[in-house]
């Protein structure tokens, strides 16, 4: 199977952000996507964008939070397995634990940083600042996604969370990454960007 320009960046936003590659044999694997109920639009246009790797529809689940012990409900679609998305998650998991290599520097463009913020961003409205949350990585992958912003001539600023890393973006950064980004950024999340 070979994938065009388009669907490797969406592809590469999606790994980066809540997309997980999951091993289906040595050298193949699958693309799961999860969102919440409220999020089945962006499931949708995600699973549309990459119609040569998807089939079906889409499964409406429920999940019991182990924090708050609520019940809520998300939806989730698999793509087929391929060696190409085998290859992806020998960069993405090495070792079976999701990391960020430094060729997303290099393989970073307006598009999947896009899909990357939409998954992963928020805009602070009162301090009309950004921030794009990293998770659970090591500081030198947090540095390896500020330096993947710094290509774009954006200047991020690495902060610890509860939760792991975050990019913090000043509100003349955020307006910089609303320009590279905002044509791909879906209508149901222009919330997260400047108005």
């Amino acid at each position: 199977m070979k994938l065009s320009q388009r669907e490797k960046s969406l592809i590469l936003g999606m790994v980066l952000g809540d997309g997980y590659l999951q091993p289906t044999g040595k050298n193949n694997a699958r693309l799961r996507l999860e969102h919440g109920r409220s999020q089945g639009f962006y499931l949708e246009w995600k699973v549309k964008s990459l119609a040569s790797l998807f089939s079906g529809k889409p499964k409406t689940l429920t999940r019991l939070h182990p924090l708050s012990h609520k019940t809520y409900g998300y939806v989730r679609h698999q793509s087929h397995s391929t060696p190409v998305l085998g290859k992806l998650r020998h960069e993405f998991y090495p070792e079976g634990k999701k990391r960020l290599p430094s060729s997303i520097i290099e393989k970073l463009d307006p598009l999947s940083l896009a899909v990357w913020y939409m998954d992963d961003g928020y805009y602070y409205l009162r301090d009309r600042c950004g921030y794009l949350y990293l998770g659970n990585v090591t500081r030198s992958e947090a540095e390896i996604a500020r330096q993947s912003m710094a290509k774009f001539s954006i200047e991020a600023k690495i902060l610890i969370k509860k939760k792991g890393f975050a990019l913090y973006f000043a509100p003349p950064e955020i307006l910089k990454l609303k320009t590279l980004v905002g044509k791909f950024i879906l209508p149901g999340f222009a919330y997260k960007l400047p108005s």
